[in-house]
């Protein structure tokens, strides 16, 4: 239907104008004088303008568009350049030039408009560039630009939308944070190291088969010799350095704050030296196993750059779930959320009495007071050695900073 009313409109324009032309003609030939064959000529190259305009092809243009990076960092400046080629200067009287923006897209500050208009004539290629301030984070992607041209009269009009794709990555912004790790203690407390081994070589509480990855020093001969197979000593555990990371992608108002401290905390805790893994929990879960290393790191920040607060469930029903059953005695469980509630808090209060270590980060805006009810659940927590710490932030020139925590 779209497409029979623009054949249609085309059509009536150019009907539309041989009328106009024919129409002054036949008022030259009837009326004679200089006056109305004057109006016949003056009007007549306008006419012919107007037709050759039509049968010029502007599909045939060259559109390019380039981009200052192919990933930034939220809040950073995206600058696009439109480059508009064409290989017949046949002259245009205007050439109006417009990118497509998606949605989100059309939320950033604009530093300049990303449509033009240009008076190009006889020009083989013209160029603009506008800028987006404060991208937000995620994946974006510039579909198409849109062409627009006509005559002086605007009795003809030419429009084509040209397909010029890019694609690019908004990471989530990083604040400077202080992460100190927990120091492995003995199960009894008695000692505590700073060792990054799981086990307390010097304190031996049994023995058991050999395993791959046994170090040579803790075979036991004696229980060896006694059993005619391998066997190594087992030893005290420790608790570890590592840390899993859990975030709660229940639809919040400050999930993109949520986001900002979670990456935060992740850089800090790899820079620690510490293993990390995180656990994205929302419409579905991500489990990013405990690993090190540069690709680990890029595959967890590629995740935060994508992820939404697509949460149709609580999160703390989604702590016991099966993917996340792994031995979380050994390691440190942080929780990113900014809804901290009695279920969760039930929650914690279990899972802490299975021996596990959780320590929670509440995300509040900086002008938010803790409600009655949020200061019993977080005295309650804190009387079952979970810590809890309030991270109140506020957008500033700066950036986003992190100003107080308890």
């Amino acid at each position: 239907m779209i497409s029979f009313f623009k054949r249609f409109s085309v059509g009536w324009k150019l009907f539309s104008l041989l009328f106009l032309t024919l129409a002054a003609f036949s008022y030259a030939m009837f009326q004679g004088g200089f006056v109305s064959w004057f109006l016949f000529y003056s009007f007549l190259p306008f006419a012919i303008y107007s037709i050759l305009l039509m049968l010029y092809p502007i599909r045939a243009f060259q559109v390019t568009r380039k981009v200052n990076q192919e990933q930034f960092t939220a809040g950073q400046r995206l600058i696009a350049t439109i480059t508009v080629k064409r290989s017949f200067p046949f002259p245009l009287f205007y050439l109006l030039v417009e990118d497509e923006l998606s949605e989100r897209m059309k939320g950033a500050k604009k530093l300049e408009e990303p449509k033009k208009l240009f008076f190009p004539w006889f020009k083989k290629s013209v160029t603009y560039s506008y800028a987006l301030l404060n991208m937000p984070r995620g994946e974006h992607q510039f579909g198409a630009v849109r062409v627009r041209t006509g005559d002086l009269f605007g009795l003809i009009e030419k429009e084509i939308t040209f397909k010029v794709e890019n694609y690019f990555l908004v990471y989530p912004s990083l604040i400077n944070v202080d992460y100190r790790p927990n120091e492995k203690q003995y199960e009894q407390g008695s000692a505590s190291t700073q060792t990054k081994y799981w086990k307390d070589s010097t304190m031996a509480v049994g023995v058991r088969e050999y395993q791959p990855g046994d170090k040579f020093a803790w075979i036991d001969w004696k229980a060896t010799a006694r059993r005619d197979s391998i066997m190594t000593k087992e030893f005290e555990q420790l608790q570890s350095r590592d840390v899993v990371v859990f975030l709660d992608r229940t639809k919040s108002a400050l999930f993109e704050s949520v986001v900002t401290h979670t990456a935060s905390y992740i850089k800090a805790i790899v820079k620690s030296g510490a293993r990390v893994s995180l656990v994205s929990i929302g419409y579905d879960q991500h489990v990013f196993e405990l690993q090190s290393g540069e690709q680990h790191i890029r595959s967890m920040f590629y995740h935060l750059a994508k992820v939404e607060c697509d949460s149709h469930k609580p999160f703390s029903a989604s702590l016991d779930s099966p993917r996340l059953k792994t031995d979380m005695r050994q390691v440190t469980n942080i929780i990113f959320t900014s809804n901290l509630n009695l279920d969760l808090v039930r929650k914690l209060e279990g899972l802490v009495g299975q021996q596990q270590t959780y320590k929670v980060f509440v995300v509040k805006t900086y002008y938010d007071q803790l409600a009655k009810e949020e200061s019993v659940l977080i005295e309650r927590l804190k009387n079952r050695q979970v810590s809890v710490e309030i991270l109140q932030n506020r957008d500033a020139e700066n950036g986003l900073k992190e100003v107080s925590s308890s």
